[in-house]
């Protein structure tokens, strides 16, 4: 395994938020289906240590690599999210709040039987506020590039109920991806 084995080269030119018109920091050029977003789509940056040039190097990590508390999934602008879990919407300024890198618009979802915050960064349109209760299925949200240096995705990422990014677990059973067949 080459050192790069792990990066996916895409052939579109290199544009503002992009390391050499690189959009993709996994080797896994598969879709994914899953409850929390409307169709098939590809990961962009894994949960753990990577390579993806917009986090710090981590002790966490070998080779100067960076942490990433969530997982990255590529999407258009617009897509719909959806409450995989039913929850309620979390106050803005609780404990575990969510930073300016997420984007102004991102919000955590409570719920209560596993006591996890599910986060939703890079989100444009939103249609649930805090303290809402919102439903498995119900549409919560639109996908966006809202601080995203690398175009529109989700930023899915699972914490202890009111913990911190530091606190985030992997989460790959949470999401539940599914091979788009």
């Amino acid at each position: 395994m080459t050192p790069s084995s792990d990066l996916h080269q895409v052939s579109k030119p290199t544009s503002p938020g992009r390391v050499a018109g690189r959009r993709f920091w996994v080797a896994d050029s598969r879709f994914y289906r899953s409850r929390w977003y409307d169709g098939k789509h590809r990961k962009m940056i894994n949960f753990g240590c990577t390579r993806a040039p917009y986090y710090p190097p981590s002790s966490l990590c070998t080779d100067q690599r960076g942490f990433h508390h969530g997982l990255d999934i590529a999407m258009a602008c617009g897509t719909r999210l959806f409450a995989g879990l039913s929850g309620k919407v979390v106050r803005p300024n609780s404990p575990g709040a969510l930073g300016s890198a997420y984007g102004r618009k991102a919000f955590r979802l409570r719920n209560f039987r596993l006591d996890r915050d599910i986060v939703f960064g890079h989100v444009g349109k939103v249609f649930v506020g805090a303290g809402d209760r919102v439903g498995r299925g119900d549409l919560v949200a639109r996908a966006s590039d809202e601080g995203a240096p690398d175009g529109c995705h989700l930023h899915f990422e699972v914490r202890p109920q009111a913990g911190s990014y530091y606190q985030a677990v992997n989460p790959r059973q949470v999401i539940d991806l599914r091979l788009a067949r």
